[in-house]
């Protein structure tokens, strides 16, 4: 392991870029004062060659590191192929990208968006589509029960759901059908589920909400109260799927499947932007050529790097390493919340939420002091930090970053 401790003040050349991004980028992000370079497996290099631990793994998207080789080469050799047709046409990726993804997720269809809201927004058109269609709701009734603190995008759909107030506030008039039940609470969502109900659309493990973990047996209670009223379960699996909880979908840890999952993220490793829901011919074969599309979506580059994601999969030693590493994160994570500094830690696998004790500081505040000791990490809510590096990490840097916290809390 190499690690270098960067200064705490920020040189010219990191100024002067982040200056010119203010002075022409919109302000929809507060990103930490750091410009990254160069990427290389959990390491990022910024513009003055300051060396810093990624924690964070771009929310997930990096579940394989940076600059992953067989990532990169499956994208150089498509790169020289084909790289978009449009869905005008056939390409020779799209087959086996959806043959093998529904493969990996017990499926049978898949329908390739690019972002993981565009994935969202997709699951809600087929809900809609399969209740009227199929379930038989009267036009227009149709209803999504979601759960209170999701995240599950951005758009203006999507944040009409919302219960985060700086993601909704002003972005109305909102879209109806959503009802919103607390997260975890079984009964509330029994009471809530009617005949019009099409869908509940839940994350396994709520992550921009401080990886929040719903008590036990609650998946399985929402899978047999979904099959009993005839609902599509469908679990948005962007952040915690594909291998960061240590199983290839967070729903394995209750030995629950869903009727849907909704992809992104890792599955493009870090790479593209390569989203998709996947899901029964019986649900996804309610569409009809024109109903639903992406120019980008399912397109040749997409294909081939997800290809290779899937391939990696397969193997089961991105998720086994997840879980052995996630242990010991834990571990280690649960003898700092007995110091008194961490008053909870939460997560799955490698992944954790980490409540600090607001009298150390924002979790602003402890990021910035991370990233001054050459870890990075980001916030949420108040005096949480979200850590969840990449899968490829060894444990002698896990342990490093760790070490880090330790010392910015004084523990």
């Amino acid at each position: 392991m190499t690690s270098v401790t960067p200064p705490t003040t920020a040189g010219h050349a990191t100024q002067d870029f982040i200056t010119s991004s203010e002075d022409h980028g919109a302000h929809n992000y507060h990103p930490l004062p750091v410009v990254v370079a160069t990427a290389e497996g959990a390491w990022m290099t910024d513009v003055e060659g300051r060396r810093y631990l990624d924690m964070l793994a771009g929310y997930s998207a990096l579940n394989f590191g940076h600059g992953n080789r067989r990532l990169i080469e499956a994208a150089k050799e498509q790169l020289e192929r084909v790289t978009l047709t449009s869905r005008a046409f056939h390409h020779d990726r799209f087959a086996a990208f959806c043959t093998e993804l529904a493969e990996l997720c017990g499926m049978e269809m898949v329908l390739p968006m690019n972002t993981g809201a565009e994935a969202v927004e997709t699951a809600v058109k087929t809900a809609r589509k399969w209740g009227y269609r199929v379930k038989g709701v009267p036009d227009g009734r149709a209803r999504i029960v979601v759960a209170s603190d999701n995240f599950h995008g951005r758009t203006t759909t999507i944040v009409s759901f919302s219960t985060d107030e700086e993601a909704r506030a002003d972005f109305g008039p909102y879209t109806p059908g959503f009802d919103i039940v607390p997260y975890g609470d079984l009964d509330a969502l029994r009471a809530t589920v009617t005949d019009e109900t099409v869908a509940v659309l839940l994350e396994p493990i709520q992550g921009e909400a401080g990886v929040l973990v719903p008590p036990p047996g609650y998946l399985a209670g929402v899978r047999e109260l979904t099959r009993e009223r005839n609902v599509l379960f469908i679990a948005d699996e962007i952040q915690s799927g594909l291998g960061r909880t240590g199983r290839t979908f967070a729903c394995e840890h209750e030995g629950v499947v869903p009727d849907m999952y909704v992809l992104g993220k890792a599955l493009g490793g870090g790479v593209v932007p390569v989203s998709a829901v996947v899901s029964s011919k019986a649900v996804l074969g309610v569409f009809r050529p024109g109903e639903h599309g992406s120019t980008f979506g399912g397109n040749p580059l997409a294909c081939a790097v997800a290809l290779e994601v899937i391939a990696m999969l397969r193997t089961g030693e991105f998720q086994e390493r997840a879980a052995e590493l996630g242990e010991h994160l834990h571990a280690e994570l649960g003898l700092l919340a007995g110091t008194g500094k961490v008053t909870e830690v939460r997560g799955r696998g490698l992944w954790a939420g980490v409540d600090i004790d607001p009298s150390y500081g924002t979790g602003r505040e402890i990021s910035e002091k991370l990233m001054d000791r050459g870890v990075l990490v980001k916030d949420t809510h108040g005096s949480t930090i979200r850590i969840a590096p990449p899968l490829v990490i060894s444990k002698d840097d896990l342990d490093w970053g760790l070490d880090q916290l330790r010392a910015v809390l004084g523990a």
